[in-house]
């Protein structure tokens, strides 16, 4: 069977990773694979960790979206992919390191940028996109960037302020007109996963 791909966008700290978690939670890790947007922001080596700091990943050219596209369509087409591994410490891919993909029943592309791209959305079979109100999407990115990306507070509200909301306003959020689906995530998001994982399985019975 050809493989399904499912776009799952939203801004930062929407839940979109959780909403994942979820939905492959209910299939076998053969069936299901998942690539991390994150994972293709462009190799900065050139740059010294001070000018690394200073560049605005919230901005759609931070991200390698060529090469996401390349190796979406070489797993559509039934092909391995060498996926780059990204340090959030370090502002930077890992050098000579790579997570090699074999092709799955069920590709799920998640990141702010999944819906940015209209040659990848013209991929997916299924485009979602995770909604969550802006203060609590503060709070999480907050929470999370302290305790796993080793950032400070100080670091946080100055990147949030000066990149992280502005792009939001003006890159991600628009692209929500492009969703199939929009998940509300404030709360509770078990109804809207149990129906993207039956129409899963039921395209996925159809490609069969």
């Amino acid at each position: 069977m050809k493989p399904i791909l499912i776009c799952i966008a939203g801004g930062t700290a929407s839940g979109k990773t959780t909403v994942v978690q979820k939905v492959k939670a209910m299939f076998s890790n053969e069936d299901l694979s998942v690539i991390e947007t994150d994972n293709y922001y462009k190799d900065l080596s050139h740059l010294s960790l001070e000018d690394r700091k200073k560049v605005n990943y919230d901005h759609p050219n931070s991200v390698d979206l060529d090469l996401v596209y390349e190796h979406l369509c070489m797993l559509l087409d039934g092909k391995s992919i060498n996926m780059p591994v990204y340090d959030f410490k370090e502002h930077n891919r890992v050098s000579n390191k790579y997570i090699t993909l074999e092709p799955t029943k069920i590709i799920l592309f998640e990141g702010i940028f999944a819906l940015y791209d209209e040659r990848i959305r013209n991929l997916a079979s299924i485009k979602l996109f995770v909604e969550s109100d802006a203060d609590i999407r503060f709070i999480r990115r907050l929470t999370r960037d302290i305790k796993e990306r080793g950032r400070s507070m100080e670091e946080v509200i100055k990147q949030y302020l000066a990149t992280v909301k502005p792009s939001y306003d003006v890159f991600i959020a628009p692209t929500k007109r492009y969703a199939d689906i929009i998940i509300p995530n404030d709360f509770s998001h078990e109804v809207a996963v149990d129906f993207i994982a039956a129409r899963l399985k039921d395209l996925a019975r159809k490609e069969e």
